[in-house]
């Protein structure tokens, strides 16, 4: 009975860290809720907030969590620079892309299994109830903003009615002019969580921690 005891002890606390090796490696995550105001997020400010908050709220690491989001005119700027250098992984300890170069290519590991919220759940995809796969970037599939006319990040994250965002399809899946694109699939309807949802999303975006993994030293703000 003592043996039993102490290997069941040995395999907590060999479990225990294991699931704190994997929490130091992540670096990037989907939000697992929309602020609650559609599209309107307080701008690139609230949105990195947002992330921040979420990333706490999980237990994750202290890390300088920033918004996959891209902003246009004058000052605008692009997705691709505000997250850092990578690699990035996700709540599974799972590498989703090594770089930023490798993110914007073809193979980077992002499916709707690998691209997991804070807490490490999966968002519904197409075929699921409700289909919540489009996510807010503004961004086109090279991690840059457009500059294409009219709006793609409705009012730089300040609209919740009139205008547009491009959004990406977690699940690499469905219509619009780039069905496969994790960042640049269609413009939305609107602005609004209704509109957002109404064309199979919810809001959400992507987080990533722009120091890097074990990169925390580096906490110097990234626009």
């Amino acid at each position: 009975m003592r043996h039993t005891i102490g290997f069941m002890a040995i395999l907590f606390a060999f479990g225990a860290s294991g699931a704190a090796a994997q929490d130091e490696n992540t670096s990037f995550f989907i939000t697992s809720s929309n602020p609650g105001d559609g599209a309107d997020l307080g701008g690139l400010e609230g949105a990195d907030a947002y992330c921040e908050t979420l990333a706490e709220a999980a237990g994750l690491p202290d890390r300088m969590w920033r918004a996959y989001l891209s902003t246009t005119g004058a000052g605008g700027v692009n997705a691709r620079d505000r997250i850092g250098e990578g690699p990035w992984y996700n709540h599974a300890g799972t590498m989703i892309a090594r770089d930023v170069e490798h993110l914007h290519s073809n193979g980077p590991n992002l499916t709707k299994a690998t691209i997991l919220t804070e807490n490490g759940d999966e968002v519904n995809g197409r075929g699921d109830q409700p289909n919540q796969h489009d996510i807010l970037t503004g961004s086109l599939m090279s991690g840059m903003a457009s500059d294409a006319e009219g709006d793609t990040t409705c009012g730089n994250w300040t609209s919740s009615g009139e205008g547009s965002a491009l959004v990406g399809h977690h699940d690499r899946v469905g219509g619009g002019q780039n069905p496969t694109s994790w960042n640049e699939a269609h413009g939305s309807r609107g602005c609004s969580l209704e509109n957002l949802r109404g064309t199979g999303g919810d809001g959400r975006f992507y987080c990533f921690a722009a120091d890097g993994p074990g990169g925390g030293a580096l906490r110097q703000r990234v626009n």
